[in-house]
């Protein structure tokens, strides 16, 4: 989330796009924390699926995403930071349905 932007609403419903803008999944918004930076836990991390096994490691690859040249370029501010106090937006969902591709 952008600041500015609107959270997302626990019950609201989302495709999920892949990398090929395609669809591939319908979701529907199950939590929604806000919480400094420096306050994501570790059942987070791990919940989140994407293979981090600590807090640090989960932070690394975040902030070289956030810290990214495309990303910056995308909010159009060279420089972008964040630090621990940088509000994130926690999200937890559940899956209703996987999109398959038409055959």
């Amino acid at each position: 989330m952008y600041e500015g932007e609107p959270l997302p609403e626990v019950g609201r419903r989302s495709v999920v796009i892949d990398s090929d803008d395609r669809p591939v999944a319908v979701i529907e918004m199950t939590g929604i924390r806000v919480v400094p930076l420096a306050q994501v836990d570790l059942a987070h991390v791990l919940d989140e699926g994407e293979g981090d096994t600590s807090v640090a490691q989960w932070r690394a690859g975040h902030e070289r995403f956030w810290h990214s040249e495309e990303l910056r370029g995308a909010l159009k501010d060279p420089e972008f930071t964040v630090d621990d106090a940088t509000q994130t937006v926690l999200e937890r969902f559940r899956l209703i349905t996987h999109l398959r591709p038409a055959e």
